[in-house]
């Protein structure tokens, strides 16, 4: 608009200059005009001829038309000028007019944003307190659930069911189901003796899965566990039962063709450790780009002795490589030069975990085809990673933010993302908070534990060297219970180190770490004795969080095993 001004005023000077061009000519022709008139007045003098007086008129009659055409162009000229300054003028003005709105606009954009700011500041302090209030609440749900949860899951009559358990008393029908779930708290048992009437013996748990239901209904259940995961809080759940129960499926999925293999193609099929694996990335990845990462560990505790399922020798092939779990100063257990494999996504941890799983120790028993002989313990390390002023937000639950800062210290590695595809001793504590004065970093423990099958040694007909092994499970589920038992009496003492099982699973076990047993029932009447067992052990876990447990001890494998 300044310019268009700027073109209008110079075409108005341009016309100034023509119009005085224009008055300059005609004040020449009138001073001409007085010449001719003086001259023809000295020729009227002397020559007062006709021809004289003709030229006279004729000439006065020529200026008279050149008069009047200067005039009329110049009276052109100046309306032309008058137009154009009116236009120019008009327009200005609209320009300015414009201007003015626009500012007035701008103004208003400018209020409504400082007010859009204001309340988008409002709204991000009101989610910031809720998201506090929910992390309380949902804590305080899962405590009201109890910190040590017990689920029981029923499988199905199977085929091998049918086979005769015992050489005694061939006439009794060992695959009668005498275990059902009475509904989705309570499970029933029909105790028969020869002789003797049948009994029913209820048991309640937090949750009873039927024989319909499938892995997703399981599941459902134990994602709000995750969630406390990325609070701050250890999680661990662990399936617990006899030996062909369904542990191994709840907890990883079917088998295909004998191979420790997951059936990704079957995605309702999935076990509890690749859902897991795949809801907490799910979770990440609503969080900020580059707050979490995530390392893996697979180990298995076979015949008490820890061997790490990760470890590759110098030409990068896997191979169990035996460890040891120490108790640190803080008095946590920590696995030196364990191999953590930091992943990315589900497959990258599907894969390393299926690694892990080829070199796990089973062996054929009379009860099962595929008897896994160890327990297997997978464990994701989730560290977060809170800049600044954000951390004093995301801990600001009293209990956690007190409990992260007894556990803290001072030290931070340069390069965090250094620990990809390393073999070396982890930081000592579960939950373990290293600050500098912008970068806090806390790391908190998934643990997915597939227990080994407890045995009646009657009923498996193992000898040797797998007689052996279930010497080794059974005395490692005894001493879970002892430690159970102890907490539940709430001893100055907890036995953690009497077994290596107990002592990996310590940080996870007791606190407030949040524990899910996964109880697995095999049906039938052939093996209501381990059931029995196994529903004992459930009942005593589910007395943990409550402190009602005085002077009992834990079921522990009877004679025999």
């Amino acid at each position: 608009k300044e310019e268009r001004i700027v073109v209008l005023e110079t075409e108005n000077a341009v016309l100034h200059l023509k119009l005085a061009e224009y008055q300059g000519l005609a004040g020449r022709s009138a001073n001409e005009v007085l010449q001719l008139y003086a001259a023809h007045g000295q020729q009227m003098k002397f020559q007062k001829s006709s021809v004289v007086t003709q030229l006279h008129g004729a000439i006065k009659k020529r200026l008279k038309q050149d008069l009047k055409s200067l005039h009329s162009l110049a009276l052109e000229l100046s309306k032309d000028f008058q137009r154009q300054s009116k236009t120019c003028l008009y327009q200005v003005l609209a320009a300015v007019q414009r201007i003015q709105l626009q500012n007035e606009a701008m103004q208003k954009f400018q209020i409504k944003a400082f007010d859009l700011e204001q309340s988008l500041q409002e709204v991000t302090e009101r989610y910031e307190k809720e998201k506090q209030k929910r992390k309380a609440l949902h804590n305080s749900l899962i405590e009201l659930r109890g910190n040590i949860r017990v689920h029981c899951r029923i499988r199905p009559l199977l085929p091998f069911d049918d086979a005769a358990g015992h050489s005694q008393d061939r006439q009794r029908n060992f695959a009668e189901k005498v275990a059902y779930a009475a509904d989705d708290e309570t499970i029933l048992v029909k105790c028969s003796r020869p002789g003797h009437a049948s009994v029913n013996k209820t048991y309640q748990f937090e949750r009873v899965y039927n024989d319909l239901e499938s892995q997703d209904a399981v599941f459902a259940d134990v994602a709000p566990l995750l969630t406390s995961l990325l609070d701050g809080y250890n999680v661990c759940i662990m399936a617990y039962g006899q030996t062909g129960s369904g542990k191994t499926y709840t907890m990883l999925g079917p088998r295909l063709e004998g191979n420790l293999a997951f059936a990704i193609e079957e995605e309702s099929e999935l076990g509890i450790i690749p859902r897991a694996t795949q809801e907490v990335f799910r979770l990440i990845s609503e969080k900020p780009p580059g707050s979490y990462w995530v390392e893996v560990s697979v180990v298995e505790v076979y015949n008490n002795e820890i061997f790490d399922l990760l470890a590759k020798d110098s030409c990068g092939k896997v191979f169990g490589v035996k460890r040891d779990v120490v108790t640190t100063r803080e008095g946590k257990s920590d696995v030196p030069l364990l191999t953590h494999e930091t992943v990315e996504n589900a497959s990258e941890f599907l894969h390393l975990v299926n690694k892990g799983l080829q070199l796990r120790v089973t062996h054929p028993t009379l009860v099962h085809a595929h008897s896994s002989r160890s327990h297997l313990v997978v464990t994701l390390t989730i560290t977060t990673v809170v800049f600044g002023e954000n951390f004093g937000t995301l801990w600001e639950d009293e209990q956690t933010s007190q409990r992260l800062n007894k556990e803290a210290s001072f030290t931070f590695p340069q390069k965090m993302r250094d620990c990809k595809s390393t073999s070396s001793s982890r930081a000592s504590s579960p939950v373990h908070l290293e600050v500098t004065e912008k970068i806090k970093q806390v790391k908190t423990r998934l643990q997915l534990v597939d227990l080994a099958g407890s045995e009646c040694v009657g009923m498996s007909g193992v000898t040797g060297a797998a007689l052996r092994e279930t010497s080794f499970i059974n005395r490692s589920l005894s001493a879970l219970a002892d430690v159970l038992g102890a907490i539940a009496e709430q001893r100055a003492h907890v036995p953690y180190r009497n077994s290596k099982l107990t002592h990996l699973l310590q940080d996870s076990v007791g606190g407030d770490a949040k524990l899910l047993v996964m109880l697995c029932i095999s049906p039938g009447q052939k093996y209501l004795t381990e059931s029995m067992q196994s529903l004992g052990f459930g009942t005593r876990a589910r007395q943990v969080q409550r402190g009602q447990v005085k002077k009992k001890n834990f079921p522990v494998p009877s004679k025999g095993k």
